[in-house]
């Protein structure tokens, strides 16, 4: 068996988990909408993991929105993961944005 070796990511891609309960969700009355559900251009949010050198706004541990349709999945020991682009993210939560529009997650 070949022993586990470090990821480096390269370029302008950014590596990111989404969270396990992303799938179903809820309306504001209560209705549960499966993940199977057909959304037009809903964008997710999802956890940044890992960010390759050529990365300018974007850290390990941020919260990043971006459309499911412009990504490529991967398994890593295991785990599912995402890699995007930094052009195809939408935008950022993290608690070190100083300027901010007075939106809150």
């Amino acid at each position: 068996m070949a022993e586990k070796q470090p990821i480096k990511m390269m370029n302008d891609r950014v590596l990111v988990q989404v969270p396990a309960g992303e799938g179903e969700r809820k309306s504001r009355a209560g209705l549960v909408i499966p993940a199977t559900a057909e959304v037009s251009k809903r964008l997710v949010w999802a956890e940044v993991v890992a960010v390759g050198p050529n990365v300018r706004n974007i850290e390990a541990r941020d919260q990043v929105l971006f459309n499911p349709e412009d990504r490529s999945e991967v398994e890593i020991r295991g785990d599912d993961f995402l890699i995007l682009r930094e052009r195809d993210i939408h935008a950022v939560a993290s608690e070190r944005i100083e300027s901010a529009t007075g939106l809150y997650l």
